[in-house]
């Protein structure tokens, strides 16, 4: 399944840890006892990310879509 989440805080494996407490480990996830791997990697990808610039007080914002060959194995 392909998930949109949306992170509260930035603490570090916050999406891996409750995914995986309530049963659904990220493919590719060793630590979470993932039971797939299709991609050769963490199936976890931050399509968009934006934050206040710790310097400049810019706002910053980057979007990136998904990897191609994401969806093909997704739509199965």
């Amino acid at each position: 399944s392909l998930v949109y989440l949306q992170l509260e805080t930035g603490k570090k494996n916050q999406i891996r840890a409750h995914l995986a407490f309530l049963g659904y480990p990220l493919c590719g996830d060793e630590n979470y006892r993932a039971k797939t791997n299709p991609f050769n990697r963490l199936a976890l990808h931050a399509r968009t990310i934006s934050f206040t610039h710790p310097f400049t007080k810019e706002e910053m914002s980057f979007e990136v879509p998904e990897p191609k060959n994401w969806l093909p194995t997704v739509k199965g």
